[in-house]
């Protein structure tokens, strides 16, 4: 769409409404994945998209994975459908316990940190799922400068603050759905208020917001995480090093987040509203991007490799009508962009892109 905004996005968005059952399943399906793979792939979480698709669509764990990074995914996705379900009350005003909750859900249990201090010193402390931070937290930036969030004392009182600032302006009205959960998200990231986790749940209470009011979800992508994190810098600058002044952040003090914010959603929405009434077969998505592919050769490989439960090279030229030698070319392409994978039998495929 020329010219993208959000106005227009939602526009176009509000024009395929009603949708239809099938619709629904489909872009719930894609969210699932796109969303927990790319929430947990900024924080370091090394499951491939493929990968993270076979785990949430179907139980299973494919090639090399650590158990800590499964049980991280799995827990995510949990704590994604108990968010989208508690966004359904629209009534119920948001809760301290609520975030602390969703903060459980995602790191399951307590579990120790060990760091190597100068001098080989080494010291520990506990990560507490579901608790407030006990120890001081920082960031070092892409800069070399070291941020501090806000101290474990002053926590507890600025979530209070956000809490009920947030019940307070959304009663209010004054500002939009977007407006809302940007200033949350930058708000609660300057509080940081749990030891770890933080960066998830705050893009989790993002899609909270935008589903309380009825805006598609959307997710930050991971290839994109530099412009993520200097949006934030950015706003940093201008609000200033204090937590508690980020903590209490007006939406004029974030134009810089505030303006990649609006880009973000904007595209998530209208990639949305491709994805739904786009009919092109050669047209397929993977992890947010549209894949037009300039042969149909490529759409001939991909069908017969989501209809056929085995496939050799001359099953292919059988059904496409395409030379082994091409075949073989197209192939080698597909793989590289990790669109497709052998399965673990001769002849299997694993199709990672969808219409």
């Amino acid at each position: 769409m020329k010219y993208l905004n959000i106005k227009k996005a939602l526009t176009a968005w509000q024009e395929l409404q009603p949708l239809s059952e099938k619709d629904k399943d489909r872009l719930s399906r894609r969210f699932t994945v796109d969303f927990n793979y790319n929430s947990n792939h900024i924080e370091g979480n090394t499951l491939t998209y493929g990968q993270t698709e076979i785990l949430l669509l179907f139980g299973k764990v494919i090639g090399e994975a650590s158990v800590r990074d499964v049980q991280e995914m799995t827990a995510s996705n949990v704590g994604l459908r108990m968010m989208t379900e508690e966004a359904k009350v629209k009534e119920a005003p948001l809760t301290q316990n609520f975030i602390r909750t969703l903060h459980q859900t995602l790191l399951r249990e307590d579990y120790t940190v060990y760091r190597n201090l100068p001098g080989g010193v080494q010291t520990s402390y506990v990560i507490h799922a579901g608790q407030y931070k006990t120890h001081p937290n920082s960031v070092i930036t892409r800069y070399g400068d070291r941020f501090e969030y806000a101290s474990p004392e002053e926590t507890p009182s600025l979530m209070a603050d956000l809490v009920d600032w947030y019940n307070k302006a959304e009663q209010e009205g004054k500002l939009t759905p977007v407006e809302l959960a940007a200033l949350f998200h930058y708000r609660y990231i300057r509080i940081h208020p749990f030891e770890d986790g933080n960066g998830r749940i705050a893009r989790l209470m993002v899609n909270f917001i935008l589903t309380r009011h009825d805006y598609p979800m959307i997710a930050v992508r991971s290839r994109k995480k530099s412009e993520y994190l200097e949006a934030l810098h950015q706003a940093d600058l201008e609000v200033g090093p204090v937590p508690s002044d980020g903590a209490h952040a007006d939406i004029k003090d974030i134009r810089p987040f505030m303006k990649y914010f609006n880009e973000l959603v904007a595209t998530e929405v209208y990639n949305d509203v491709l994805f739904v009434s786009e009919k092109n077969e050669n047209v397929w998505w993977y992890d947010g991007e549209r894949i037009a592919f300039r042969t149909p050769n490529y759409t001939k490989i991909l069908n017969a490799m989501r209809t056929e439960p085995t496939l050799t090279l001359a099953d292919m030229k059988d059904i496409t009508g395409i030379s082994i030698a091409a075949i073989q070319k197209l192939l080698d392409q597909l793989i590289q962009k990790k669109y497709v994978e052998r399965g673990e039998k001769d002849g299997s495929w694993r199709v990672f892109v969808t219409q």
